[in-house]
């Protein structure tokens, strides 16, 4: 059985979304970034960067929650667009896109406001900023079709879907009103049943992650603290 080592962050929710749509048999198990669970061992033996998510589907190992999406759909032929060159194209450069804009920024654009030891309004300004344009040109694709690729729901959307439904938090409350063709996909993939699964998966597991964003925790989360004595 495919076993799924996640938290419940964007990027693994987003590779639970898919596996919820895809409806195949996955053992979910938990890698608690705030007990430092993605340091062990046997963890960066499957996971060098030490983050989540990771699979394990028999023999294969695949980390990076993009390359997760485009392996399982194209293991499954399933939630991809037309197989020809260009919808392959279009394919690729929206989950770049995804992996090396939406999610960096967001992360950003959240540790500077919420979690950084000092509120630097260069870092804040440079991140909400980036954060904006990057989530506008989303927008600007939505307002073209149903869905990032046009009329066909694939792991683009799910991987949009990792982060957008949280822009409240990345942002401000309220900030996904700015986006109203983005707002559009995320009411309508929350609706789906396999988005209740995939926010579900901790408890269907019965997992209780670390709530507590404590010494040890932030010792964990944010090691490169230690190098200023913060």
């Amino acid at each position: 059985m495919l076993k799924f080592f996640y938290n419940t962050g964007p990027n693994p929710t987003k590779v639970a979304l898919l596996l919820e749509e895809l409806e195949i048999p996955y053992e979910a198990i938990p890698v608690d970034t705030r007990k430092g669970e993605q340091f062990k061992p046997e963890y960066l033996a499957i996971n060098p960067n030490a983050k989540a998510p990771t699979i394990v589907d028999g023999d294969v190992t695949v980390f990076d929650s993009n390359a997760i999406l485009l392996y399982l759909a194209e293991k499954h032929g399933k939630f991809l667009p037309a197989n020809t060159p260009k919808a392959r194209g279009d394919l690729l450069s929206w989950l770049m896109f995804i992996a090396t804009g939406i999610g960096p920024y967001s992360g950003q654009a959240v540790h500077f406001k919420r979690m950084a030891p000092e509120k630097l309004p260069y870092a804040i300004n440079r991140y909400d900023f980036e954060a904006e344009r990057h989530y506008g040109i989303l927008d600007a694709q939505l307002g073209k079709g149903r869905y990032m690729l046009g009329d066909t729901y694939t792991i683009v959307d799910m991987g949009v879907w990792g982060w957008a439904r949280l822009l409240g938090f990345v942002m401000e409350d309220g900030a996904l009103d700015k986006f109203p063709n983005l707002k559009r996909l995320m009411d309508e993939i929350g609706a789906r049943p396999a988005a209740a699964r995939a926010l579900a998966v901790k408890d269907k597991a019965g997992h209780a992650f670390k709530a507590e964003l404590d010494a040890e925790a932030k010792k964990f989360m944010f090691p490169q603290n230690a190098r200023i004595g913060l």
